[in-house]
């Protein structure tokens, strides 16, 4: 009896140390895979060159602003301008000073200039008529005027206006002779007193 159990018994070990050694077979590794593919470095997604990829666009130093978007200067003269006494009894005269960006401009700050004499003593004959545009061509100043029925004045007001207007224009060399429009219109009056000449000469007289 003993001896059928110990044969039994070494039988069993046969067969756990035959099935453990089984167990330790060692298995193939796959091509490139372990330690080897570790080592190899990821490839890059993109250029490592910042002056050429993923960079803004640089301004092109060469490109400078157009000279002709300069505003032009501001040019300042310095006028005599002709108002009259509160009594409206004899012309006066003024020193004013212009501002002006162009040759164009330069007659309406003239007349900018007679509407406001900045004395208190002194009465602005055109201080409530309106420039609607003026334009020198060919030495003739041509100026169409608005003029409000609270702006008219009396016989003397008008002749003394009239004055006024042209020693402040005649003033600029190239200006010649002053055509007076009444809104786009040659009148015969400015304010019903006066007779216009067509256009208004140096030589005139009111």
């Amino acid at each position: 009896m003993m001896s059928k159990r110990m044969w039994i018994v070494a039988l069993l070990v046969v067969v756990v140390m035959i099935n453990a050694g089984c167990g330790q077979k060692p298995t193939a590794q796959p091509q490139g895979s372990g330690t080897q593919q570790e080592n190899q470095t990821p490839p890059t997604t993109g250029s490592t060159d910042t002056g050429t990829t993923g960079s803004a666009p640089s301004e092109n130093p060469s490109k400078k602003p157009s000279e002709d978007s300069k505003e032009p200067e501001a040019k300042t003269l310095s006028i005599d301008a002709y108002f009259t006494d509160d009594q409206m009894m004899e012309l006066k005269k003024e020193q004013k000073s212009i501002r002006y960006t162009s040759d164009k401009d330069k007659y309406k700050a003239a007349y900018a200039a007679l509407q406001v004499s900045g004395n208190e003593k002194l009465f602005a004959l055109w201080g409530k008529i309106h420039l609607l545009s003026s334009e020198l061509k060919d030495g003739k100043l041509t100026l169409d005027m608005h003029m409000p029925d609270e702006a008219r004045l009396g016989a003397g007001g008008e002749s003394f206006a009239l004055q006024a207007l042209t020693k402040t224009m005649f003033q600029f060399e190239e200006v010649k002779s002053i055509e007076l429009l009444a809104t786009g219109n040659q009148v015969d009056s400015l304010m019903g007193h006066v007779e216009l000449e067509h256009p208004i000469t140096r030589n005139s007289s009111f």
